[in-house]
């Protein structure tokens, strides 16, 4: 299941002017009222995260609950719902209990004080989750969601074509002259303007050892000779041909469909490929493709994570039937239903080391996933996100299409996020 999508510039202009007339204070005093609370909840997300199997787990609470049932709503894309919560919000409305949040919101909402802390009797045991997924709901060193799904960026291949995945860009281009010599395009990502190329653009950037943000989440690290050397490494592919042209249209979906109609050698997406490009009848490389992690510098390279963190509304009237469905959607038979019936990657560690699953055909990239999991890195963590990948997109776009200079747009990222977080 495919999980991303872009946040607007229209939600980056509406968290700007939130976060001005926010009250953090009426937040903090929320954060210790209705910690016993509890009743019916309404678990709000985006429509494109939830499958048949999460409304049927949600169905199965509820038989369980019937004093406390849960009532899904959802929202058209992302987009809508950030929107949407951000308006809430600021309205202290108690309206929405959970909330089924893009990781990189998390820090933008915890940053307002919109999110209840677990902490202190408000606690939740995260010693069974793989530890990059709960480093996304922690924000300043609180935690202030429940991851619920994950996901990282994997590298497929052709295995008939290629024996043994490139471990380094190195290798990787070494490989672009079979595919020209078979007339297919080398390599590509999801290039689109959008916060795909965000999440590409920052796992290059991570491949030579640099960020866009430092760790305190207001510091821009955009100008840096990192930076420039990861941002480099597609631009120079794009020119050179080995990224092909019409990659600069992709989005998931459609660089999904060129590998699988055997047009590209090498293929950077997101776990839901495996699964669709083994089973589509018009798939041309079923039984020829490998999964393996994404191309490094100098050796393998680190993903950006993916996924779905659930936060309790600090309005909420009934956080401790929350605290429980939270629980319980983190719980191993939940999360492995939602990956056998819906693809859904797991956060619970062991589920990665379960036999039967990983004798399943259409469960191929779990080791590689796992492994791509472990040395993550998090998209820009900071509560200006929406204002952060927009910079970052745009200029990078400019950048990779020859519009701009690598230098410049590194230095307009830079100075596009100073100015965004230097007006709060």
């Amino acid at each position: 299941m495919s999980t991303r999508r872009t946040l607007s510039a229209a939600s980056a202009a509406l968290v700007l002017a939130a976060a001005g007339c926010a009250t953090p204070d009426s937040g903090l005093d929320a954060a210790g009222r209705h910690l016993d609370g509890r009743g019916p909840i309404t678990y709000v997300q985006a429509s494109d995260t939830a499958g048949v199997a999460t409304k049927q787990v949600i169905e199965t609470w509820n038989r369980r609950h019937p004093d406390q049932r849960v009532t899904l709503r959802q929202f058209s894309d992302v987009d809508e719902l950030h929107d949407n919560l951000v308006h809430h919000f600021k309205a202290e409305d108690a309206d929405y209990d959970v909330l089924g949040a893009d990781v990189v919101t998390i820090a933008e909402y915890a940053a307002h004080r919109w999110l209840q802390p677990f902490k202190g009797a408000y606690t939740l045991d995260t010693s069974a989750l793989l530890e990059q997924t709960v480093k996304t709901a922690r924000y300043q060193g609180t935690l202030y969601a429940a991851p619920f799904m994950t996901d990282a960026g994997l590298l497929y291949y052709r295995k008939d074509l290629v024996p043994r995945p490139p471990r380094t860009w190195q290798e990787l281009l070494g490989h672009c002259k079979i595919a020209r010599e078979r007339g297919m395009g080398c390599y590509a990502g999801q290039f689109a303007k959008y916060e795909g190329l965000t999440v590409n653009v920052a796992e290059a950037v991570a491949a030579a050892g640099g960020s866009f943000v430092k760790a305190d989440g207001t510091t821009p690290s955009a100008d840096t000779p990192a930076a420039r050397k990861g941002l480099s490494l597609l631009v120079d592919a794009y020119r050179s041909g080995d990224i092909p042209k019409e990659a600069i249209t992709y989005q998931e979906e459609e660089s999904r469909e060129a590998f699988e109609a055997g047009k590209l050698l090498f293929l950077r997406n997101w776990s839901y490929v495996y699964p669709l490009a083994s089973s589509d009848g018009g798939s041309v490389v079923k039984g020829k493709f490998g999964v393996a992690m994404l191309p490094g510098v100098s050796g393998p390279g680190r993903t950006a994570l993916g996924g779905q963190d659930n936060a309790v509304n600090v309005y909420s009237e009934h956080k401790a039937t929350a605290r429980d469905f939270l629980i319980y959607l983190q719980s191993p038979g939940v999360q492995r239903e939602l990956l056998i019936k819906q693809g859904q990657s797991p956060v619970v560690k062991s589920l990665y080391h379960d036999k039967k699953l990983l004798d399943d055909p259409a469960l191929g990239y779990l080791g590689a996933l796992e492994r791509s999991i472990a040395t993550a890195t998090e998209r820009p963590v900071t509560p200006f996100y929406p204002a952060v990948t927009q910079a970052i997109s745009q200029n990078a776009y400019a950048a990779i299409k020859g519009e701009k200079p690598v230098g410049k747009a590194l230095e307009d990222i830079q100075a596009a996020i100073l100015a965004a977080t230097s007006e709060q």
